[in-house]
């Protein structure tokens, strides 16, 4: 699973992007997000507001129950506003 970090949870994490082999337990995003939480402290620093965290599966806006899968691209950036 390809992870990719933007704005201040790549300043965070020290990482733009990282591949991962989550449990077969991480079903979800929000499984996927306290998984990687505990993977550093960085980690835990980016996840630590997991409702300010947006994510993207395969490039679509995911919520937090929507599935995750071994060879996904999951992004992770805070929210956008427009103006």
């Amino acid at each position: 699973m390809r992870i990719l970090y933007f704005a201040w949870l790549r300043q965070k994490t020290g990482i733009a992007e990282e591949t991962v082999s989550p449990p077969e337990t991480v079903r979800d995003v929000a499984g996927l997000i306290a998984w990687l939480a505990v993977q550093s402290p960085g980690h835990a620093d980016a996840f630590a507001q997991a409702r300010q965290v947006r994510a993207a599966v395969n490039q679509e806006f995911a919520r937090p129950g929507d599935p995750v899968a071994p060879g996904d691209e999951v992004a992770f950036f805070p929210p956008v506003t427009g103006g």
